[in-house]
Formats: structure tokens, sequence, C-alpha cells
């Protein structure tokens, strides 16, 4: 058999129909390669052989004992099973309890008489030593010899504990693996012989080996230490393999001209620019200069002014005879970007226009609720390159629109925007226009370099002068009614000192809910008040709005937003509500990005522990944009001790964004953080966590992109080729293809 054909045997060959389909339906396991990266989770220490009369409390111990009785008991009034088996070896008895559904098979099986091996953990109940499900295994009295071999290598092991399905327990997924680890000799070694051996790791068969049948710790440490490297190094490898082929691809430079639209708009800056926007602007405009494509990532804490960053490249490509296309997730933030951004340019964003200047361009809005004249319109001065930019929603992706020259596309917030829709409109351009992708949620080092692998990183971490603090606080609704009421009160005050405030709620609360038959199921069970606010359905904007306005807040101005409403009617509220008219905003996270409204300097989340740590921190950055201090109230009925109120806690205090990242990394794991659409890097990811392995992933990728640079083929390096082949299946080619 050849050396990479034994791991794309498929299991059911070696394990039988039944098993091999169980590991293909549960646990996405298919071929031996897939079940030899089935590493276990942790590792039980069987203890060694411990006789029933010296027992320690509350370790782990194997006992080889006799069953002396075993009886089923019922209680609670006969709802409940459990299984009491009694254990002798001559030296002492030990009590074995088993509940629930896991009585049937030992009941079976451990019948008086019998001699089994028996691994758990001592603990005491009523005065007497037990163990509550162990696992055991059944020695064959006929074979003493056999039965002493059973014993060693039962209680001397550690026994490795595997993910496992409710078909298929850890026990027989060891066996499994039993069957298949000869094939690990056949592993296909991805690091070069140098970098190996540099590095001292142990090399790839003898890590298999090690992670599923260890003999001891350091057995463990050695093969995890080498299976991360792996994983860090070749998704790395691909990653920078596609980074170099974007250098290769041709783009038009985009230079900077002296006495255009981006000198003109410079001059009249009312402010001066922070020196980390100064810094991303000539990172962003050293990569407009060249003659391949740029690819950045921009990230920036919530009103530290990449709007601003971004517009000025927008500036420069437009001087250099291109057009720039800003994406944005949503038709509120479209419109949004475009008035402000209007506004910032003045006179320069009427170019042709009677009063704009004539350096001016035309700055146009295409959404895909626009009439059909404006829309008309909109597509034909793209065309004739008379607008030089473009702000809009996905819109800007159909078929039908066609731009003159496009040279850069700005796409803002990256997590709501899908690589699909980004690739759609590079292929807008003549050649791969610049691409420069903004995001405010902060993303922890380690995680841009494996999710945004192939874009290169900007931050810009220093809000600009003028920006005032944001003091947040929790308020526990439920157990301190009065805080909620004073919450209500502090917004008055806002309002009273010419101020304005939002209020944030997570569901809408129409008959039209979302999931249809969720609402009215909501509408009818009003939750009672002693009951877990889990279970009550999240507030809703229009029933807070119509409490506010005949209770707390009577008298002041309260509008609502919230995404099913008409564009021109959502239009119409944030004008107002940034023109000052309305006092109180009530809205669900459509506001979340890009609404900017200095005067507006308070919120109040309703229900925040139903929101992530990111999305908390986004809507907190609504406020303290003006000159005014910001003041932030996170409304819980969470428990105390629960982990969602120490969330809260945790984005309380702190305004650190990166900080704030790492936190929700830590609570919820990559999993979540990597996403569906991003479905090959956490396919690939079985022993390497994002958050814990932040130096691997850094040396991984330093060395990754030696070696591309130096072979971009990796002609020299043809196990590390197909290693890569096989990682990149044609799902993740494309994903990595997309970013």
């Amino acid at each position: 058999m050849d050396r990479v054909s034994s791991f794309d045997e498929p299991l059911k060959k070696l394990l039988g129909g039944a098993t091999a389909k169980v590991m293909a339906e549960h646990l996405d396991l298919h071929t031996v390669g897939d079940l030899l990266h089935h590493y276990p989770r942790r590792y039980e220490e069987r203890g060694k052989l411990t006789a029933l009369a010296d027992l320690p409390l509350d370790e782990h111990v194997t006992v080889v004992a006799q069953v002396a009785d075993a009886r089923i008991l019922m209680f609670n009034n006969g709802r409940g099973k459990r299984l009491e088996v009694t254990l002798t070896d001559g030296s002492g008895r030990l009590q074995l309890v088993f509940f629930g559904h896991g009585v049937h098979k030992p009941h079976k099986e451990l019948l008086p008489g019998r001699q089994a091996m028996f691994a758990g953990k001592v603990s005491v109940f009523n005065r007497k030593m037990q163990l509550a499900h162990p696992t055991y295994q059944l020695l064959d009295a006929s074979d003493a010899d056999e039965a002493t071999e059973a014993v060693d290598a039962f209680a001397g092991r550690l026994l490795p504990i595997y993910p496992a399905c409710k078909q298929l327990d850890s026990w027989r997924i060891a066996k499994a693996v039993d069957a298949v680890l000869p094939s690990a000799q056949d592993a296909v070694d991805p690091l070069p012989v140098s970098l190996r051996e540099g590095r001292g790791f142990t090399p790839l068969p003898e890590a298999l080996l090690k992670v599923h049948r260890p003999q001891t710790k350091a057995d463990i440490e050695d093969a995890k230490a080498r299976l991360k490297w792996d994983e860090a190094f070749v998704l790395q490898v691909a990653l920078a393999r596609r980074r170099y082929a974007d250098t290769q691809l041709p783009a038009v430079a985009r230079r900077p001209v002296e006495g255009g639209l981006l000198d003109a708009f410079d001059a009249k800056l009312p402010f001066t620019l922070t020196e980390g926007q100064e810094k991303v602007s000539k990172e962003i405009f050293d990569d407009l200069a060249t003659e391949h494509p740029m690819h950045r990532l921009l990230q920036g804490e919530v009103g530290s002014g990449k709007t601003m960053v971004a517009l000025r490249a927008m500036l420069t490509v437009v001087d250099a005879g291109g057009q720039a296309a800003m994406l944005a997730p949503t038709e509120v933030l479209a419109q949004q970007h475009h008035r402000s951004i209007t506004e910032m340019m003045g006179e320069l964003a009427e170019g042709g226009l009677l009063g704009g200047s004539e350096q001016g361009t035309k700055v146009v809005l295409l959404t895909g609720s626009m009439g059909a004249a404006a829309r008309r319109q909109a597509l034909l001065d793209l065309v004739t390159g008379e607008a030089g930019i473009v702000i809009g929603t996905h819109a800007l992706i159909e078929d039908k629109v066609q731009f003159h020259d496009l040279g850069l596309v700005v796409v803002d917030e990256q997590h709501r925007f899908g690589v699909e829709q980004r690739d759609a409109l590079r292929s807008k351009g003549k050649q791969p226009p610049h691409l420069l992708v903004m995001t405010a949620t902060p993303i922890p080092r380690t995680v841009a370099m494996t999710v945004f692998g192939d874009l290169e990183t900007s931050v810009l971490d220093q809000l600009p002068a003028g920006r005032s603090p944001i003091a947040s606080h929790v308020v526990p609704a439920k157990d301190k009614p009065h805080f909620l009421a004073r919450a209500w009160e502090r917004v008055r005050e806002e309002v009273e000192n010419g101020h304005q405030a939002y209020v944030v709620c997570p569901r809408i609360g129409d008959e039209a809910e979302e999931d249809g038959k969720g609402a009215k199921k909501a509408k009818a069970k009003k939750a009672a008040p002693d009951e877990d606010p889990e279970k009550r359905p999240p507030l809703a904007v229009l029933e807070v709005a119509d409490e506010l306005r005949k209770g707390a807040l009577a008298g002041l101005s309260v509008e609502v937003l919230h995404g099913r409403m008409h564009p021109d009617e959502k239009d119409d509220v944030m004008r107002r509500f940034a023109a000052g008219d309305v006092d109180v905003l009530v809205a669900t996270t459509v506001i979340e990005v890009g609404v900017n409204v200095p005067n507006a300097t308070a919120m109040v989340i309703m229900d925040a522990d139903r929101f992530g740590v990111s999305q908390l921190h986004q809507l907190r950055g609504r406020v303290g944009r003006g000159s005014a201090p910001g003041l932030c109230l996170l409304v819980s009925e969470a428990h105390e001790a629960s982990p969602a109120r120490a969330r809260l806690s945790a984005v309380a205090a702190t305004l650190d964004g990166f900080e704030l990242s790492r936190i929700d990394l830590e609570q919820r794991r990559e999993g979540d953080v990597l996403g569906q659409a991003q479905s090959g890097v956490r396919s690939s990811l079985r022993m390497l966590t994002v958050i814990d392995d932040e130096e691997v992933i850094a040396a991984a990728r330093e060395e990754a992109v030696a070696i591309v640079a130096a072979d971009p083929e990796l002609e020299h390096l043809p196990e590390l080729r197909t290693v890569l082949a096989a990682l990149l299946d044609k799902e993740r080619e494309e994903y990595l293809d997309k970013g």
C-alpha cells in the first residue's frame, strides 16, 4: 500500500459498516487519516491497582474485584432507578452505583461471582466508600495469564478519553483507533527536515502513536507540541501562498496627486489627524502605490476614526483616475456613511454640480430600496465615471452595476459580510481593485493571523482628540429594581442637560416576528416576575418604547428604529435624531455600527446579557462621541453568579476592545469565533487553540512566510504539498481564496 493511500482508506474497510456509519454521521470521520487525527480530549489515570481496604478518597483508582451482589433499587416514587453493586477482593468491600439509563448494561454483566477491573473516583455516600458510574472491563476467569496481562495493561496506562457521541462511546472509539494505529507509520510528514530537527520535534508517526497511546505524561506533551505545530504551520503555509499569489496579480498603482482632491480635503479639515491615523494612512498609501492589489484589514476601536482613514484612501484613488466603492452591511449604515462622507467633503462631494468644487467628484448612494429613477442615475454616474465614490449595500454587487474604473473597494464590518460578496465586488474592476476591510470588532492578533491570514493588518488604537470617556455600569434589574428606576432618571437628566439617549432591545416585538409563531407566544406569555429571565422572551423595542412613553420617560420625545421599518422611515427617524428633534431612540442593534450622533450621551441596553461581548462594545461606542462624557447602562436580570453577569461585568470594567475580544474568545472558544463561514479553518484545527497557542501561531507564520518566499510552488517540499492538498479540499480552498 503506498504511503498516502493508507490514510485515505475508508473506515468501513477496517471497522465494519455499522461503526463506520456512526463515525461518518456523528463525528464526521470518514477515513483512516480522519480517525488518526481524532485526538483524545483528555487522559484518565487509572492509578495503580489498589486493594479495597486502602482506597484513598477523591482519587482515581483501579481495582480488580469480584461481584458479591447486585440489586436494582427504585427511588423518586418509582420514577428513578439505581443499580447498586457490592465488590469484594478479600481485603475489603466497595460499593458501585449506576443511575438512570446507565443501569441496563452493568445489570446484565455484573453478576455475582464475575471478576472485573473497575476504574473511577472514590467518594463517600452514607458513610460508605463508593465509585459512581465507574468504567469496567470483565476478566475471563478461565485464562489466568490473560487476566493478569489485562490487569497490568488496564491499570498502568493513561486511558485516552475521546470526543464521543451518544451512539459511540470513548471505549469503542479507542478500540477503533487500535485497529488503524499501524497506519500511523504511513503518515506523510509535512515539516521540512531542517525545520523539524531545528525545533526538536518528534517525527509525525511517533507523535500520532504517543497522542493515542501515551506511556507517560511526557509522551502527551511531546505529541501535542508536534501536532499543534503541524496545524498552525500547514494553515499558515496555505495563507502565505495565498498572499504570495495575490502579490502576483496585476493592479493599477494609485499614487497620490499633488494639489488634488486629497490635498483640498486635508486643507479644510477642522482638526489634525491622530498619529495612528497618519501611520495607518501611510501603510495604505504605500500599498495603493504598488502594482499588485492591496489586501489590508483595518482594525480600529469604536470611534477611532476608521471612516476618515478610508475616505482619504478613496480620495487618493479618485485623484489617480479611479473609482472607489464602500460596501456597508445595512441600508441604515450605507445612508449614514453617505451622509457623513458628503458632510465631511462639503462642496468637494458635488463634482459637476452648480456650486461644487472643480476638484470635486460625485458621491453617490446605491441601495436596494432606491426609487427607479435615482437608481438609474446612480448606475449611469458609475459607468461613465462621473461618480468617483459610491457607497452602498450588497446592491453594489448585482450584475447590472458596472464601473468605469474600479480602483478600491472598502468593506465595512467584515464579520457581517460574506466572503463571496467581497469577491463578487472585486471582480468588477478591469484588473483586481485594491481592497481595504474595516472592522470595529478588535480581533486578537492570533485570530487575525488565522482567520484573516490573507490580509495584512493595520490597527488604529488611539481615539481622536475630543472623544470623551464612557462610564459603564451593570444594572441588576431583578435583584435591585430601584437601580432600574434610577437608570431612567439618569436618562431624563441627560435629556434635561440638552443631550439624547439610546435604549437598545434584543427584539422588535410586533406580530410579524422573525419566526412567526414565536412572537405570538411571546405576546401571550408575559414572564411572571419570579421567572427565569432566560425563559421569557427577550424585551422588545415596541413594547419598551410604549411603556417608557407612558411611564418613566413620559413627556419626552421617544421614537423607535428597527430593521423592518421602510428605509425612508428609518432615514427620517435617524435624521430627526441626528438633528436633536428626538430625545430618546428605542432601537434594535441596527444602531450597532456606524451611527454617529455626538449629542447622544447615554445608552441603556435592556437584557444586556443576551448580547455578545463584542456587540455590547460596539453598541456602547455609539455614545461619548462628542465632548460630553458618555454613560452606558447594562440592564440584566441574570443571576449575580451567572456567566452572563460575569460577561457584563467584564464589559463594564474596560473600554479596551482588544482586552474584551480576548475575554470573549476565552468564553466562547474559537469554534464560534472562526464561525461557519470559515469552516475550512475550523475543521482543520483539532489540537491548536487560537487563544492559548499565540506563540506557536506566530512562529509558524514566520517559518511559513520564509518557506513560501524561497519556494512558492513548494517544488522541493513534496510532502508539504501533499498535506496541503489534503487540507485544502475544494471547500477549504474556496474559503481561503475568498479570505
